[in-house]
């Protein structure tokens, strides 16, 4: 069991857990994530690792509450417990100083770049973070990029926040200038990873994506969490999450990730009712 520290309203329908998880803390890296099983006999769901904390012993989880699982860790409180949390699990990020790298967040996957910018940072490199969403309100970690990025730039669909555009705009731009960029690296809705791929692949900047595909025991052992990359099938829980981007099968994993979608719907809806939402 794992007590819940601190609990944070991000917006409408994100939220941010600090949990005590010492051993978790300790081993965790830049890239990796849990597995959470938020109260006994429920599903069992992958979360990245915000941040953490090591001699805190705290491990901090960013999560938007869009189905069934979410919305029951949701209704945790602070004080509450989580019964279960298993990791780290993935491989980390290959942090080394490659120069300039441009590190692309989009919607929840903002606050999953942060320990991305934080190890590169500390690594020497030049970090430019491009950060996008919808709108200003459903922006989040603005703030805590600002102050360890080189340089942050920030874009929204309807402009009420930064460049009204998308985070590609921005890349694409970078590029048109005729900046040199030495790694590329996107996190966010999987259009959104696609596309800033697209953008890179004609001028061979390596680009390399976070990919979160459906996921049932994280260990390898099921092959549910399975991608294809250059052609090969991966597991996205052991040989992942991290993966080259140019060599996603990304209409395939779109396809995957679409398949209980309606299922997905109906246990949300079930769960809501029973927790009075």
């Amino acid at each position: 069991m794992n007590k819940i520290l601190k609990k944070e309203k991000i917006n409408e329908n994100v939220a941010r857990i600090t949990v005590e998880a010492p051993q978790i803390a300790r081993a965790a890296k830049a890239g990796q994530f849990v597995v959470v099983v938020p109260r006994e006999n429920a599903e069992r769901i992958p979360l990245t690792i915000a941040d953490f904390d090591r001699a805190a012993g705290t491990v901090s989880i960013i999560f938007q509450i869009v189905g069934a699982t979410t919305a029951v860790l949701n209704s945790l409180k602070e004080g509450e417990e989580i019964a279960h949390l298993l990791g780290p699990l993935g491989t980390p990020s290959h942090v080394d100083k490659f120069g300039h790298v441009v590190v692309i967040g989009g919607g929840v996957g903002i606050a999953e770049i942060y320990p991305f910018v934080k190890a590169l940072k500390l690594a020497g490199n030049q970090v430019t973070t491009i950060i996008g969403a919808r709108c200003k309100d459903l922006l989040i970690y603005e703030k805590e990029l600002s102050v360890i990025s080189s340089k942050l730039l920030v874009t929204t669909d309807d402009g009420t926040c930064g460049r009204k555009g998308f985070v590609s705009d921005e890349l694409k731009d970078m590029i048109a200038a005729g900046l040199k960029i030495d790694l590329v690296i996107a996190v966010g809705p999987v259009p959104m990873m696609k596309v800033c791929c697209d953008v890179t692949r004609p001028h061979g900047i390596k680009t390399v994506v976070s990919l979160n595909p459906l996921m049932l025991d994280a260990t390898g052992m099921c092959g549910i969490c399975r991608v294809t990359v250059g052609g090969q099938v991966k597991l996205g829980c052991v040989d992942g999450p991290e993966f080259d981007g140019h060599e996603v099968d990304f209409a395939e994993l779109t396809s995957r990730l679409r398949m209980y979608k309606d299922v997905e719907k109906r246990a949300y809806d079930h769960v809501c009712k029973l927790l009075g939402g």
